[in-house]
């Protein structure tokens, strides 16, 4: 009960900051990005690694701020809060170590500057009708009238919850052959179900939305979103297993930490971004 409440109402508050964009959305993301960098070192620390976990906190905010009031800046601030993190360790009183640094671009790059594309990604076409940037749509409801950034983005939303669901179920009533060691309960066939289960949301919305060639354009990116939710997952699975947790927290009921329900959208961000803005651009039609 705790796990299907705690679905719901996150659930429903992410629909409502993405809908709304502007700068509930930055704010909002800003949270869930502190939230989850300060996961990321817990672990890193319960390994006896001490990273500048202060100093990539405010370069993080810095980057996400940036992300939303200039997008085009907004990968120059990676190489320059990288270095600006390894100024302050090597200068701090405790002599660093190399894992000490690598932790902290770890966490700048994985826990910042990855997400800080969902917030270039909502921005895209913004059209604020309300304070602070915000949005809201009018009815009654016409798709053609909403932000580009808004249909991506629960575009997106929906082939990872497709593929997080298919995974899932499939995986759960047919799985028999294990997919890695890094996530003992995954299989090869609830990982296969998850991304068909992305490849048809996104080939349905993508005809919804009009894009150049519909099905193909949104079936290809409804399998790297498919894949790429996988990767993140993996991904946090293995710093989980290296720190020796079975959660990354314990923030929400029945579900573990921030990283333990947000590690499918990390590598998804900047995948769904460019292929809005550099690969249906060149599409014909």
């Amino acid at each position: 009960m705790a796990r299907t409440i705690s679905a719901v109402v996150a659930i429903t508050l992410a629909l409502a900051i993405v809908v709304l964009g502007g700068w509930y959305f930055t704010l909002a993301f800003g949270v869930i990005v502190f939230l989850g960098q300060r996961e990321i070192f817990q672990l890193v620390q319960a390994k006896g690694i001490f990273p500048a976990a202060k100093t990539t906190f405010v370069v993080s905010q810095l980057l996400l701020l940036v992300a939303h009031l200039s997008p085009a800046l907004a990968n120059a601030v990676l190489p320059l809060g990288g270095t600006f993190i390894c100024f302050y360790l090597l200068f701090q009183p405790k002599r660093a170590t190399i894992a000490d640094v690598a932790a902290s671009i770890l966490g700048l790059f994985y826990g910042g500057y990855l997400p800080s594309y969902w917030i270039r990604l909502r921005d895209l076409g913004a059209a604020g009708t309300l304070p602070l940037q915000g949005f809201w749509p009018q009815w009654p409801l016409a798709i053609d009238t909403l932000p580009l950034g808004l249909t991506l983005t629960v575009t997106a939303f929906a082939c990872i919850w497709a593929a997080d669901i298919g995974a899932y179920l499939v995986g759960r009533s047919f799985g028999r052959t294990p997919l890695s060691d890094i996530s003992p309960k995954k299989t090869v066939e609830g990982a296969v179900f998850g991304v068909i289960g992305s490849i048809t949301v996104g080939a349905l919305s993508s005809a919804g939305l009009g894009w150049p060639y519909p099905l193909l354009s949104g079936a290809a990116l409804g399998a790297l979103i498919g894949v790429s939710s996988l990767l993140g997952d993996l991904t946090e699975s293995l710093m989980k297993r290296d720190a020796g947790v079975k959660d990354s927290g314990q923030l929400i009921p029945g579900h573990g930490g921030i990283l333990d329900r947000a590690d499918s959208y990390v590598f998804t961000a900047p995948i769904v971004y460019y292929f809005a803005t550099l690969l249906l651009p060149i599409l014909p039609g």
